[in-house]
C-alpha cells in the first residue's frame, strides 16, 4: 500500500537487500575489513553485538563475497535443535554421512576439514550463530573439535556469533583454552545519527524514490528512538510509513516536533498505527 502511495519501485527497509546494495556504515565497514582478515590468517573469530545491530547481515555479505571455489560456508545458528543435532548438522554441511557417537561425529568433522583443505584446497567457513546460547561444555567441545595437528595448523575459519555477554562467557577461567585461540574480536556499535539519515536516504534511493518522505524532524525522531540500530531503524520507518498514509500529509511530519514524540502504537479498532 505504501508502495503505491509514495511510488516506490521496490519495498524499502527489508531483509532481501543484497549485500552489494548494503549500506555501509563505520560498523558494517569494519566487521567486514576483520572478517577478510580472519579469512587471510583463519582462525577463529568472535562479532558480537547488540539485537538488530546488523551481525547475521554483515556475516551474510561477508558469505556471499567469497569464492565458492575456494572456500566452503557452513553457516549454523545454536537456537536450533540439541548440541548434538548441531554437530549432526555440521557433518551434513561438510557433506559426510553423520554418526550416532560423539565421538564418530568429532572424527568425521574433522577428518572433512583436513581433506577439504589439504587434498581440494578449499577452506570450511563455519559460521555459529546465537552462541551466547552455548553452554560452557559445549565451548570446551569447541576447542577440542577445532583442534588440529596438535594445535600447529588452522585449516578453517570459524566465526562465533553472538549478544555481547558472549565475550564475557569466553573470559571465564573455564574457557580460557578456547578464548586463547581467538584472533580477532569485535563488537559492532550502533550507527551514528548522522548514519542513520544516510541509511534511511540509501534505501529510499534503492527504492527509487522520487521525492521526500521523511522530514529532517522525523529523521532525528528515527535516529532517537531506535538508538542507532539498523533492524529498529527499519521497524520505525515502516511504522511511520503506515502512519502517514493513514493520518498525515507528506512528507511526513512536518509540523511534528522532537517534544512532541509519542509511541506508536497499533489501533486494532481502526487498523491505524496511533501515538499514545
Amino acid at each position: 500500500m505504501y508502495r503505491a502511495f509514495y511510488s516506490l519501485s521496490s519495498t524499502p527497509f527489508g531483509k532481501e537487500v543484497k549485500a552489494k546494495d548494503s549500506y555501509r556504515s563505520t560498523a558494517f565497514s569494519e566487521t567486514v575489513a576483520r572478517l577478510e582478515y580472519l579469512k587471510k590468517t583463519r582462525g577463529m573469530g568472535v562479532v558480537v553485538g547488540e539485537p538488530g545491530a546488523g551481525k547475521t547481515f554483515a556475516l551474510r555479505a561477508f558469505a556471499e563475497s567469497l569464492n565458492p571455489s575456494l572456500f566452503k560456508v557452513i553457516y549454523f545458528p545454536l537456537s536450533i535443535g540439541t548440541v548434538m543435532d548441531f554437530y549432526r548438522g555440521l557433518a551434513l554441511g561438510l557433506g559426510e554421512e553423520p554418526g550416532f557417537r560423539k565421538i564418530d561425529l568429532f572424527q568425521q568433522i574433522q577428518k572433512a576439514v583436513y581433506s577439504l583443505f589439504h587434498h581440494k584446497k578449499i577452506t570450511p567457513v563455519f559460521i555459529l550463530d546465537e552462541m551466547q546460547m552455548a553452554q560452557n561444555k559445549f565451548l570446551h567441545d569447541l576447542g577440542i573439535l577445532f583442534n588440529f595437528s596438535m594445535d600447529s595448523e588452522n585449516p578453517f575459519v570459524l566465526i562465533l556469533s553472538g549478544l555481547p555477554h558472549l565475550m564475557d562467557r569466553l573470559s571465564l577461567n573455564q574457557n580460557q583454552p578456547l578464548a586463547q585461540r581467538v584472533v580477532m574480536r569485535y563488537k559492532l556499535a550502533p550507527l551514528t545519527k548522522d548514519e542513520v539519515k544516510e541509511y534511511v536516504n540509501h534505501h529510499l534511493k534503492l527504492a527509487d524514490a522520487k521525492h521526500e518522505i521523511f522530514s529532517a524532524n522525523a529523521l532525528e525522531a528515527i535516529a532517537s528512538r531506535s538508538r542507532g540500530w539498523p533492524r529498529l531503524v527499519n521497524t520505525w520507518r515502516l511504522m511511520l510509513c503506515f502512519w502517514v498514509i493513514n493520518i498525515r500529509p507528506k512528507p511526513l511530519m512536518r509540523s511534528w516536533s522532537i517534544k512532541q514524540r509519542r509511541r506508536p502504537a497499533y489501533d486494532f479498532e481502526t487498523g491505524n498505527i496511533v501515538f499514545s
